[in-house]
């Protein structure tokens, strides 16, 4: 069981703020749900430090003290912290000025996005609970076994990190991992463009001309309007629909009460009207995607480079000891390939790493064979070809 102490006052929060500031780190997670809202709920948040750990209750007293703590120079160690810092940002305006995200680092050591639960039995030999994963944080009273189970989730967070920094360390990979952070916090402190929610909905991405221009607004305005009543943007209106609408462009309610996937309810009164009248705004705007980054050769089909290139990158991730998705995504890939010089294997530690290697293989300077079901990047002669 571990000791910890329940934060439900403003003083006493304002107060433990002043003291986990003179630290030089502290353990951070936050318990939240938004199955029901487009805003997260938070409904817990924990902080360990030392031998200490408070939970503090969002339902009972203001988050904003918080601030002084995510702007000190304490390091904040967290895990897998995304929605955790859009959490922190709404509720106190704030993400950790210094963080680092064991997640993250453990990519580094060639874990694939690991559990919290993972790292503790890996590094620690320790079994976290299971049993309240998907509990009603925002029920009050919470029960002691929940609060035991939100406390163990930092209680041992800061010791996770010793161990994997000592690991990163001796792989003298700090300042990838610290990079990695860097383009992380400028992501979580950057806020949603609605106008480029459409990327998300698959069903668009097939649109083209005057049809993906009024997507494109549909879902800006869908966006908006689920922040301002704060609900889920598929309960304001389906993908389905999103893209129904934008194919058939409706010009009055009585068309619009027509489309596959329109609720009858949305087509009355305000909604339908605003809906309307974003159709007309995307036909007026008629906008277009920008151009893609140039490329090498426009002509060619690169499929099978993309192909040959994807396979070796997964072997060399894991020899190297990285999760293979850190290293680069399909799409990566593609874009290095492509020649696209905005490519993330183009940049940074992983064109440190792997970038002069892929090069020859795109460029048909080095071929991959197999040998014993491992594939090798050889040097190729090109005489072997004249």
């Amino acid at each position: 069981m571990h000791k910890y102490r329940i934060i439900d006052r403003d003083e006493d929060l304002k107060a433990t703020v002043e003291t986990i500031c003179q630290q030089d780190s502290y353990a951070l997670d936050t318990e939240f749900h938004r199955e029901h809202t487009y805003w997260p709920k938070v409904a817990l948040v924990q902080i360990a430090w030392l031998n200490q750990i408070v939970l503090i209750d969002p339902l009972a007293t203001e988050l904003a003290p918080l601030k002084a703590l995510m702007e000190s120079d304490a390091l904040a160690v967290v895990h897998a912290a995304a929605q955790d810092f859009e959490v922190l940002n709404r509720e106190c305006g704030a993400i950790p000025k210094r963080f680092f995200d064991t997640q993250i680092a453990a990519g580094f050591l060639g874990l694939a996005a690991p559990s919290l639960a993972l790292l503790h039995q890996r590094e620690l030999g320790v079994e976290l609970a299971k049993g309240h994963r998907f509990t009603n944080w925002l029920k009050r009273p919470l029960g002691a076994d929940q609060l035991e189970y939100a406390a163990a989730d930092v209680a041992r967070l800061i010791e996770i990190q010793d161990r994997l920094v000592s690991q990163l360390k001796s792989l003298h990979r700090t300042r990838w991992v610290e990079d990695e952070f860097e383009v992380m916090r400028q992501r979580s402190s950057t806020a949603r463009d609605p106008n480029e929610a459409w990327r998300k909905i698959k069903a668009l991405r097939q649109l083209k001309g005057r049809t993906l221009a009024v997507a494109r607004a549909l879902a800006a305005w869908r966006e908006q309007h689920a922040a301002t009543v704060d609900r889920p943007v598929r309960n304001v209106l389906p993908d389905l629909a999103v893209a129904a609408i934008a194919q058939a462009m409706p010009t009055d309610l009585q068309a619009l009460k027509k489309i596959r996937g329109v609720d009858p309810g949305v087509a009355k009164g305000k909604r339908g009207a605003e809906i309307i009248n974003t159709v007309a705004f995307g036909l007026a705007e008629d906008w277009r995607p920008p151009p893609k980054p140039k490329r090498r050769d426009s002509a060619r089909d690169y499929r099978s480079a993309v192909a040959l290139a994807a396979a070796w990158i997964n072997q060399f991730a894991k020899e190297q000891k990285l999760d293979p998705a850190l290293l680069a995504t399909r799409a990566d890939i593609e874009a290095f390939v492509r020649g696209d010089n905005t490519a993330r294997l183009s940049q940074g530690w992983r064109a440190d790493l792997a970038a002069e290697q892929l090069r020859r293989l795109v460029d048909g300077d080095a071929a991959l064979v197999c040998d014993q079901d491992i594939l090798v990047l050889e040097a190729r002669s090109r005489q072997s070809l004249t």
